[in-house]
């Protein structure tokens, strides 16, 4: 007998039971049994170096990995969120002519001086924070961070570029405006918050054919300042000469002028909306309401609730509607934070003539978990997946800069970062029935159907909510 086959032998011995031959079921059981898995461990984060210059700008510099490269990234709370009724995308106008020029960079010259850095830069503007950076070389930190400072402090705004930027929101506008999902989305975030920038998504026609020049001069100096923004550096990078270009290059920024934004609805009300769209093949469903925001203790088991529901390719409104009765193929919730507030919402594009029988199982799904916590087993695999994915998504400079990003926007400390794995491994069977019996309840739920009505409006009569007296 040769060594290998020799080891081989004695390894395999050690795994078979006494008495078991290698071909009985015991010895096929030890051979396919899967190892236990190790205990959760806490996301590692090199210790961040923070710092505040005089007239507000938060620093904060996270040393990561070994690869020579380094993000720089300037995040403004500035967006959607600061429109008026008539202003809505507003801030995406006012962050892309960001790009068009500085007073001293053109905007080819703003796109060489980043390539020559090995990168690029970007704008990019969100419901509640604006962004701006890039990744770069490492020996580029300090220049980089200049070149964000330049683009940040300096626009040039030039009247040239207005016309050809509001053609291009034009365009999304109306492609956006004709796609099944997005009009479920307008429809659903309208429902949610009436009245409130983070229910309008889309803006008017003529509201976006209106906008000046002068518009979004006064939106920047309204909502662009030091005092709202927060630069993270993460990566490879010295940080004495990457500090010195910080206050070089952001010294003597103004503030803000624009009042903090309105509050956000603090309850959810009850919801139907059906957009009627003849001829569709499929409804487009979305189903949710308002929810805790991150700074509750229960937000963390509401993600692993949500996850087990209906948030995993596992969970078990898609096992149930996908694999099961084939009603849909990628149906899946999310839960949405935005500064204090955020929202559950299950999502699915279902056979238009099963579009009563998808909500039936929706619903249905919903009420059994609020019913009877989950085995102990399917859990453990939903904290397995939903611990692995938040790993590997901060396994990278954007990742780590998202989360830290994510941390100052909700007020919340390091320790959530770090500590996230271990805590959704906390969450148990009875923490999720109760999560979800505080948090789910179909009755306050807003339902919105885009679909054919000649069609789905009989099989929604059960969904309707009650006639008003």
């Amino acid at each position: 007998m040769t060594i290998r086959p020799f080891l081989a032998a004695l390894t395999l011995a050690a795994l078979i039971p006494s008495g078991a031959r290698a071909d009985e079921p015991a010895a096929r059981d030890a051979r396919e049994k899967a190892p236990e898995p190790d205990a959760p461990r806490p996301f590692r984060l090199s210790t961040p170096t923070r710092f505040t210059l005089d007239n507000g700008l938060k620093v904060t510099l996270v040393p990561y990995g070994s690869v020579p490269k380094v993000l720089v990234r300037l995040v403004l709370r500035s967006g959607n969120v600061n429109e008026s009724e008539r202003q809505t995308w507003l801030s995406d106008l006012t962050g892309e002519l960001l790009l068009e020029g500085t007073k001293t960079r053109s905007a080819m010259r703003i796109s060489q001086d980043a390539a020559a850095m090995g990168g690029e830069v970007g704008v990019n503007p969100g419901e509640n924070v604006t962004t701006i950076g890039g990744e770069v070389l490492s020996e580029f930190a300090a220049g980089m961070v200049t070149l964000v400072g330049d683009v940040a402090r300096n626009p040039a705004f030039p009247a040239s570029q207005l016309a050809r930027l509001k053609t291009n929101q034009a365009r999304r506008l109306s492609i956006a405006k004709s796609e099944p999902g997005q009009m479920a989305n307008e429809a659903f975030r309208a429902a949610i918050y009436p009245g409130h920038p983070y229910g309008r998504i889309f803006p008017k026609v003529e509201d976006l054919q209106a906008f000046t020049l002068d518009d979004a001069k006064a939106f920047y100096a309204a909502n662009y300042g030091a005092d709202r923004a927060t630069l993270y550096v993460v990566g490879v990078f010295d940080a004495t000469a990457t500090e010195a270009a910080i206050r070089t290059a952001f010294a003597g920024w103004g503030k803000a002028t624009s009042p903090a934004p309105p509050a956000p609805p603090a309850a959810s009300r009850r919801g139907f909306v059906v957009v009627d769209r003849p001829g569709a093949s499929q409804s487009t469903l979305r189903l949710g309401l308002l929810v805790i925001d991150p700074t509750n203790p229960d937000y963390v088991p509401l993600l692993v609730t949500n996850a087990l529901l209906g948030g995993s390719f596992g969970s078990r409104i898609t096992s149930n509607i996908r694999e099961q009765k084939g009603y849909t193929y990628s149906p899946g919730s999310q839960v949405s934070s935005r500064l204090k507030t955020a929202t559950w919402a299950e999502a699915a594009d279902v056979t238009t003539n099963v579009t009563g029988p998808a909500l039936k199982e929706i619903f249905a799904e919903i009420e059994r978990l609020r019913a009877e916590p989950p085995s102990a087993a399917e859990l453990n695999g939903i904290q397995n997946y939903l611990a692995g994915t938040y790993v590997l998504s901060n396994s990278s400079r954007a990742g780590i800069a998202a989360q830290l990003q994510f941390l100052e926007l909700h007020g919340l400390p390091d320790s959530y970062l770090t500590g996230f794995p271990t805590r959704v491994h906390a969450v148990t069977p009875d923490d999720v029935t109760r999560v979800a019996k505080a948090y789910l309840k179909p009755d306050e739920m807003t339902l919105v159907v885009v679909g054919d009505r000649k069609i789905i409006d009989e099989q929604l009569k059960p969904y309707q909510p009650p006639a008003k007296p």
